[in-house]
């Protein structure tokens, strides 16, 4: 694990315990003025690494924009790498909150290491601000100390499925993804919507997630007009890449990381024509998101993606929070109402807001990846408005359907 302080961190902390020396009572003030503990979980190794990097990335470009000080509290950042699995995400999160003292957490990436976590979580009673997209820790199975300030795994997928049957005309569809949590609810998600809108899903595919060969699965894509990928990580790349190898010339869209704009400099001609549909757009024309991407730009040489684009929204809804509870995070119960009240009208994401559950209802972008001047690009061609976790369904209704997996929605052929 590493630790990332910035030198006036470290200067405040110094300054705070010779406060605390010089005082034989510390008064409250005191304790107020220590450091605002905030940890990362994420992942920098593996199939996913390409998204974890981003997040710290992003986070990172935050904390420097407000030159680690959120409502006037100095910010003392710890960075640690989960390995990308359940047990290193466990091990990692109780290293934080029991050496470390972190007042919250951002991260982890995966639905799987989010699962992993959440009872302990809750049992610590600390803030926790996941980019993971595991969709019942917001709907059947909330944690009360949870926020998500990006989407759940179907969030992206509703508006996309919308867009592939009225806009696209597509009508048989055969999707892959990743064989876990996030592939099944993001299919699960597409199906469902798709399906409503008249479309048929014909078959789907489920590769592991470390699968250096896809030409098994590509062989059984056949007879459809459309293909529906939800990739994580550097995955798409690979996927893409053997897609148009296999001469295959289907249609294809995808969820929020399988077109994700940190890849566009190492996708191909193979990505052109490709739709994507995300939370995050590079080319978003506001304030927030000229002064983010200028930043990710000058300080790692890359365009930002989903992953560092939640991170760095992570961080404003923290810093929001804080200047709620005037700069006090000791009490828990406040700092995550104080985060679930949060309201941004100006992020790189656009405007957000949190439902009563703790999670996003903001903007959603649909992209088609073009190629201008010799670089690959996504350019959006619709936003969907105040898309909330449950798109456009009855709250009570999604809630008393299972949660998406690998086998619900069944297939209907």
């Amino acid at each position: 694990m590493t630790r990332k302080i910035s030198r006036r961190t470290m200067l405040a902390g110094t300054a705070a315990g010779a406060a605390a020396a010089a005082f034989k009572f510390p008064t409250p003030a005191i304790a107020q003025n220590a450091p605002f503990k905030l940890g990362l979980l994420t992942v920098k190794t593996g199939p996913l690494a390409q998204g974890g990097i981003q997040m710290e990335q992003g986070i990172v470009t935050y904390l420097k924009e407000k030159n680690y000080t959120f409502a006037g509290r100095k910010v003392d950042f710890i960075s640690a790498d989960s390995g990308g699995n359940p047990a290193g995400a466990k091990t990692k999160a109780q290293e934080l909150i029991e050496r470390d003292k972190v007042d919250s957490i951002v991260g982890p990436l995966a639905a799987f290491e989010l699962l992993a976590i959440t009872d302990y979580i809750a049992q610590q009673k600390t803030p926790l601000l996941s980019l993971a997209a595991a969709e019942d820790m917001t709907q059947r199975r909330p944690n009360p100390y949870f926020v998500r300030a990006s989407a759940t795994s179907s969030q992206a997928m509703h508006p996309m499925a919308d867009y592939a049957a009225k806009e696209l005309k597509l009508k048989n569809v055969i999707t892959i993804s990743e064989d876990f949590a996030f592939g099944y609810e993001q299919m699960g998600g597409f199906q469902q919507t798709f399906e409503e809108n008249g479309g048929k899903i014909l078959k789907k595919l489920w590769p592991p997630i470390v699968t250096p060969d896809y030409t098994p699965y590509l062989a059984q894509i056949a007879d459809c007009d459309g293909v529906c990928q939800g990739f994580a990580g550097s995955n798409p790349l690979r996927f893409m890449k053997q897609y148009v190898a296999a001469g295959l010339k289907y249609p294809v869209v995808s969820g929020e990381t399988g077109g994700d704009d940190a890849l566009m400099h190492s996708f191909g001609d193979e990505a052109i024509g490709m739709y994507s549909c995300c939370p995050y757009t590079l080319d978003l024309q506001n304030e927030s998101n000229k002064r983010f991407v200028a930043a990710m730009q000058k300080d790692y040489k890359v365009d930002p993606g989903f992953y560092a684009a939640g991170l760095y929204i992570n961080g404003m809804v923290v810093e929001a929070a804080l200047e709620k509870t005037g700069g006090k995070s000791d009490n828990k119960e406040e700092l995550i109402k104080a985060m679930r009240s949060v309201s941004l009208t100006d992020t790189p994401r656009g405007p957000i807001k949190f439902d009563h559950f703790g999670n996003v209802i903001g903007n959603f972008y649909v992209r088609k990846v073009e190629k201008a001047n010799g670089k690959m690009m996504n350019k959006t061609v619709k936003t969907y408005e105040n898309v909330s976790q449950f798109w456009n369904y009855d709250e009570k209704k999604f809630l008393s359907q299972p949660v998406y997996s690998r086998d619900y929605p069944p297939l209907k052929s």
